[in-house]
């Protein structure tokens, strides 16, 4: 079997597999709406939240999508934070419905800077709301949410996050740090093939959402949250995900949320420290490195794509390339959701066998 290590999609437990391989219900019936509460419920735990917590039935994208056209109005000016590829996906969708987009592009490889951010609201009393990815798995970074928040919130702008690749990996408190609305996606952290996607929205996002004018049908909240309150989607969900995602929330809540992410920053630590010890480069700043994913600067001479092919041609690992500007300049190693650190030993034996054939000379 193949060791995928890539930001997602990521392996599934055996008993998840077992989870989807059950019989199809009614999905209007008694039976799922008690799974689908359960689920909800569970997945309140995990958001750390007391808010109303809608799943829907997309990828990620789509819960960038659905947080944009809920919040916003066509004219709406918000301030984009990007530090990477999906944080230019997230302000490309609010361009392409309308907003008026303040971007503010941070060098790829470094975290926002709170601060900075800060002097944008202050220059433009008009921006209405303030868009950040958490976790930035094209780079390998993770920002300072807590310390974004408490800026966006001191200035009472609403706090629109993408959360897909941390939330269940990463600390994310969504009630303590006062986050208004935030997605995340079942093929990240949380053990689960691609399929559903998460938001939690906050009183002050349901205000916003009463004003938004962005079209909208597949992604409204107001049906999300009318049929979710008969434990009910308005469209056919994606059911064999929702009976996977059941077991998995036991299995995290089982482990305990303090346990999950200690154990994704020990597999972090374990990647950052193997590929160092082979004299390789972590890409972008180690003080904001992702716990989800390592990215690697690839050395002059080393040939990404050809490494790539050995590693899963001759060892059965497989990892991520860059994406945009990066495309070949880095490499990265997934470890989020069903991953310890002697799953991450393994990628880096295979890297050090692996290397030399793609053109760089392992250190030591």
């Amino acid at each position: 079997m193949e060791e995928l290590r890539i930001p997602g999609p990521t392996p599934c437990p055996p008993e998840i597999l077992q989870a989807m391989a059950r019989q199809m219900i009614d999905h209007r019936g008694g039976e799922f709406v008690k799974i689908m509460n359960r689920v909800t419920d569970k997945l309140k735990q995990v958001f750390m939240t007391k808010n109303d917590l809608l799943t829907l039935t997309g990828s990620g994208t789509g819960g960038m999508e659905a947080v944009i056209v809920n919040m916003l109005s066509p004219g709406d000016r918000v301030l984009a934070v990007s530090i990477g590829s999906f944080g230019d996906r997230f302000t490309s969708i609010a361009k392409k419905f309308g907003a008026d987009v303040v971007p503010m592009n941070v060098e790829w490889g470094k975290a926002a800077d709170p601060d900075a951010i800060r002097k944008a609201l202050q220059a433009d009393a008009k921006i209405k709301a303030v868009m950040i990815t958490h976790n930035e798995t094209s780079t390998g970074v993770t920002n300072d949410l807590a310390a974004i928040s408490q800026v966006v919130k001191s200035m009472e702008k609403l706090l629109l996050v993408d959360a897909i690749s941390s939330m269940s990996s990463i600390k994310c408190p969504v009630d303590e740090w006062n986050l208004d609305v935030v997605a995340s996606g079942s093929q990240k952290g949380w053990m689960v093939p691609p399929g559903l996607v998460f938001v939690s929205v906050s009183p002050e996002g349901w205000k916003a959402h009463a004003n938004a004018k962005m079209p909208r049908v597949y992604w409204d909240f107001t049906q999300a949250k009318t049929y979710l309150e008969r434990g009910q989607t308005p469209w056919t969900p994606a059911v064999s995900i929702v009976f996977a995602m059941d077991i998995a929330l036991d299995m995290i809540l089982k482990e305990g949320l303090d346990n999950v992410f200690a154990r994704h920053a020990r597999a972090a630590k374990a990647a950052r420290d193997g590929v160092k010890s082979l004299g390789l480069s972590l890409y972008g700043d180690e003080k904001h490195a992702s716990n989800t994913v390592t990215a690697v600067t690839a050395p002059e001479g080393l040939d990404v794509r050809g490494l790539r092919k050995i590693l899963r041609e001759e060892h059965q690992v497989v990892l991520a390339g860059g994406q945009g500007k990066i495309e070949e300049k880095i490499f990265r190693i997934g470890h989020l959701g069903w991953v310890n650190e002697a799953d991450i030993k393994k990628v880096i034996t295979a890297l050090k066998a692996a290397l030399p054939k793609a053109g760089f000379a392992v250190k030591g």
